[in-house]
């Protein structure tokens, strides 16, 4: 359908993570790109978050953040949230459903990123 791009970037927080109680936190700000001709607005959203011991835990809610922003076409939406694993590494990826101002319903994929502290990247 249309041209949603997502890009992401991902940042451990050691200051919240516990290793000794298999806590680890990270943050993800996505930025959401409009590079269509047609606005749409995102309606809700599917996370699959896998940790290293390949436990999945599925997210599924209205927006992000709190919102359902509109963009127009040439438009970007940023914002920042963030997930603890019980594991010091893991894999997230996922889906924006998102609906055209003519009301044509379609799903944005998220690409698959990784979420690893930085002294575990060789």
């Amino acid at each position: 359908m249309s041209n949603i791009q997502v890009l992401v970037r991902t940042n451990y927080v050691e200051a919240q993570s516990i290793p000794l109680e298999h806590r680890y936190v990270y943050t993800y700000t996505i930025t959401i790109a409009n590079k269509s001709d047609v606005p749409a607005q995102l309606i809700s959203r599917h996370w699959r978050i896998t940790d290293a011991n390949e436990k999945l835990q599925e997210v599924q809610g209205m927006g992000v953040v709190g919102e359902q922003p509109h963009l127009k076409p040439g438009e970007s939406y940023t914002y920042t949230s963030g997930v603890i694993l019980e594991t010091e590494t893991g894999i997230m990826e996922g889906t924006y459903h998102m609906r055209t101002d003519e009301g044509a319903m379609f799903d944005a994929p998220i690409p698959t990123f990784a979420l690893v502290p930085p002294h575990a990247v060789h």
